[in-house]
C-alpha cells in the first residue's frame, strides 16, 4: 500500500519548494501526498515578494478532512508562518495524529531572506510543536536559533543537536550544508541514544531552491513507507542530491530541482 504522507505547508508559486516540491517528492518517491495550505506566497527563483497567510482555522479545517477519511502514515510540516497556525496544527495533531509520526521542517527564512515564520511564532513551534515531532530537520542557521548555540563545525552541530533534542523531538538531523568545506555533513541523532553521520560532496550549482523542503519530504515518505529513519534519511539525501545534479536551470536565482529526474523522456517511451 502506498504511504500516505499529510504536507503542512506554503505554497510556492515558482514551483521550486513549498507544497509544490513536496507533492513532487512523495509522489516520485511511490507515496501518496495530501495536504493542508498554511499560506500562499508569491515567489521566483529569485525570492519571496508577497505571503497571504491562511486563516489558523482553515489550516486545521484542512488536516481534519484528510485525517479522518484518507489517513496518513506520516505527516511533514513545512512553512507554517504564525504562532496561530502553529496552535492549530498541533491541537489537530493531538486531536486526530498521536499515533502518525510527524517530520518537522523548521522553516524560517526563505533563501532569498524573506522571513517564513514571523519571529513571535518560533516559541511556539518550540513549545507547541517540537514535543511532537519524531524528527525535526534543521539546517545550520535553524540549529543556531532552535538551540541558542553558535555552529562553526562538526563538534557544534554535536553540541546544538543535543540542546534541540532536550526540546522534546524524537530525533533530529542537523543539515551542515550552510557549512565551508568540500564535503557536506548531516548528523542524525535520536532520543535514545543513537547517533549517525551521513557525508556526501559538495555539489557546485545554484540549484538549491527547495533542497529542505524536498529533503523532509522525502524522509517522511521513507517513514510513510515502513522504512527506518537512517534508511529513510539515506534515501532522502541520494534523491536530493540526483535531483539537484538533473536540474533543469529554470530562473535567473535559486534554480528548482528536477524530481522527476528518474522518469523516462517521451523519446525513451518510444
Amino acid at each position: 500500500m502506498q504511504g500516505r504522507v499529510l504536507i503542512v505547508a506554503g505554497s510556492d508559486s515558482g514551483g521550486g519548494a513549498g507544497i509544490q516540491a513536496d507533492v513532487k517528492t512523495v509522489t516520485m518517491l511511490g507515496g501518496y501526498a495530501a495536504t493542508a495550505i498554511t499560506a500562499l506566497t508569491a515567489q521566483n527563483t529569485l525570492g519571496v515578494f508577497d505571503v497571504f497567510p491562511v486563516d489558523p482555522g482553515f489550516v486545521a479545517a484542512q488536516m481534519e478532512c484528510v485525517l479522518t477519511d484518507i489517513g496518513a502514515d506520516a505527516i511533514k510540516t513545512g512553512m507554517l508562518f504564525s504562532s496561530a497556525v502553529i496552535q492549530s496544527v498541533a491541537r489537530v495533531c493531538a486531536q486526530w495524529a498521536t499515533s502518525i509520526p510527524i517530520v518537522i521542517d523548521p522553516v524560517m527564512v526563505a533563501k532569498g531572506g524573506h522571513e517564513l515564520l514571523l519571529a513571535d511564532a518560533r516559541s511556539a513551534l518550540v513549545q507547541d510543536l517540537l514535543p511532537l515531532a519524531a524528527l525535526v530537520t534543521p539546517n545550520v542557521p535553524e540549529a543556531e536559533v532552535l538551540s541558542g548555540l553558535r555552529i562553526v563545525d562538526r563538534e557544534g552541530m554535536s553540541r546544538a543537536a543535543d540542546h534541540i533534542l532536550a526540546q522534546g523531538p524524537g530525533a533530529v538531523l542537523v543539515k551542515g550544508g550552510h557549512m565551508e568545506g568540500e564535503r557536506v555533513f548531516d548528523l542524525l541523532r535520536t532520543a535514545d541514544g543513537a547517533e549517525y553521520w551521513f557525508e556526501s560532496e559538495r555539489l557546485r550549482t545554484r540549484a538549491t531552491h527547495g533542497t529542505g523542503c524536498t529533503l523532509a519530504s522525502a524522509i517522511a515518505a521513507g517513514i510513510a513507507e515502513g522504512l527506518t529513519l537512517q534508511h529513510s534519511v539515506e534515501r532522502a539525501r541520494r534523491f536530493v542530491q540526483d535531483a539537484m545534479r538533473a536540474a533543469p536551470g529554470f530562473g535567473q536565482g535559486h534554480s528548482p530541482l528536477n524530481h522527476a529526474f528518474a522518469v523516462a523522456t517521451p523519446e525513451a517511451l518510444g
